[in-house]
């Protein structure tokens, strides 16, 4: 038998100290520095990843660093596994290449991916541990509702854009498409999936994916696609989840301003769906090829108020049609005037030639006056870009660069 080894008050304190030290000392995890040779390995590899683009002289990006780091630590207790959740950090100075490449225009900027796809939306939320937190959380959350009777489909939202999968079976290369679509889109659709006896009914052709637009009126449609093909199936199902024309929200606001793009606007009432179905119509008909070059939005007269001060407008002369170039702003004629043909198409294009501006700086073109009509030196005077202040705030980032004037 040993002997008993017996230890010393002294020794026996500092060897309680150390093991309540590692007890509760917290794990802390390195955040992942990004460079052009590990990114796309990295990112490629990983189910989530949130990365910071930063740069050290930046004083946002220094207060979030030790925030950022603590959420990790926090999100890495609860997914353990090396590629569920990975934070990551991008120096933009020393690394201004991968900053062009996602065309960073502020730091710090906190960007989504998922197996390498970066997401259309970044995280703009609370800079917090807790909020972080929970916006990676909500992101590792199934994004499809399950269903277990078909009697639910009478029941779904109808206000929003549903898409719906019926398959066989749940573990099927058909299915793992669907759900990677739906972590990507998952803000602009509602998900919905059913298997097996359930979904038997509906499966009379084999698996398949049903769109259902928003309103009653409106009927289903049918993707007709290879359902194992990624592009495919993500093209059409985006096409219809990311409507034409989307509406403006104080809460989405600040994202469609960075896209950088001019915005053609319809102010109208809440419960004025006839006019957003004309603006819809018109805008599909004649502006489809200037997608791309202009946002097509449409805003609820009483939420935006004071962009319709700003062109003498109040809810009561809605619907109204304008142009804001972040610059200036730009009032379309009578709202009627929109079903003469060209004629909205007309109006961008004065914004995009130049014509709008000149005007405001000149007065009317001489190309618009008649023969022999004298021409008068009269400016118009557009009032300033109301929608301009909701881009990212100088209080939250550094903005990298100005728009150009248009």
């Amino acid at each position: 038998m040993n002997p008993a080894v017996f230890l010393s008050l002294p020794d026996v304190r500092c060897s309680l100290l150390l093991l309540v030290t590692w007890v509760f000392t917290p794990v802390t995890t390195e955040i992942t520095s990004l460079d052009t040779e590990n990114i796309d390995e990295i990112l490629n590899n990983a189910d989530v990843a949130l990365v910071n683009f930063y740069a050290d002289w930046c004083r946002f990006s220094q207060m979030l660093h030790p925030i950022f780091e603590e959420a990790s630590d926090v999100i890495k207790e609860e997914y353990p596994h090396k590629n569920q959740v990975v934070f990551a950090r991008v120096d933009c100075d020393q690394h201004s290449d991968i900053a062009q490449r996602y065309r960073i225009s502020k730091y710090p900027t906190l960007k989504l991916f998922r197996n390498g796809m970066m997401m259309k939306r970044e995280y703009r939320g609370q800079r917090s541990v807790k909020a972080l937190a929970d916006y990676i959380r909500q992101q590792k959350s199934d994004p499809i509702q399950e269903i277990q009777d078909l009697a639910e489909i009478t029941t779904l939202d109808r206000s929003k854009r549903n898409i719906i999968g019926y398959f066989e079976q749940k573990d099927s290369d058909n299915y793992r498409i669907f759900e990677r679509v739906a972590s990507i889109l998952h803000d602009d659709c509602a998900f919905l999936s059913a298997f097996g006896d359930v979904s038997k009914p509906e499966r009379y052709s084999g698996d398949n994916i049903i769109y259902k637009p928003p309103g009653h009126s409106a009927p289903d449609m049918v993707y007709l696609g290879s359902m194992t093909n990624f592009d495919l199936t993500y093209n059409w199902i985006q096409d219809k989840c990311v409507p034409l024309v989307r509406e403006i929200t104080f809460e989405n606001g600040e994202e469609l301003t960075e896209e950088g793009l001019p915005f053609l606007i319809l102010f109208h009432m809440k419960e004025d769906t006839e006019s957003l179905e004309i603006f819809q119509t018109e805008v599909a008909r004649q502006l489809i090829s200037e997608k791309g070059t202009i946002n097509f939005l449409h805003a609820d007269c009483d939420k935006f108020r004071h962009p319709l001060l700003h062109i003498q407008k109040t809810p009561a002369d809605c619907p109204v049609i304008a142009i804001d170039s972040f610059r200036h702003m730009y009032v379309f004629g009578d709202f009627q005037d929109v079903l003469i043909p060209g004629k909205l198409k007309q109006f961008v294009f004065d914004l995009h030639s130049g014509k709008l501006h000149r005007e405001f700086h000149h007065g009317p073109d001489p190309t618009d006056t008649a023969p022999g009509e004298q021409v008068q030196d009269i400016a118009s005077s557009p009032p300033e870009s109301s929608f301009q202040k909701l881009a990212p705030s100088e209080y939250r980032y550094t903005l990298l660069r100005d728009r150009d004037e248009l």
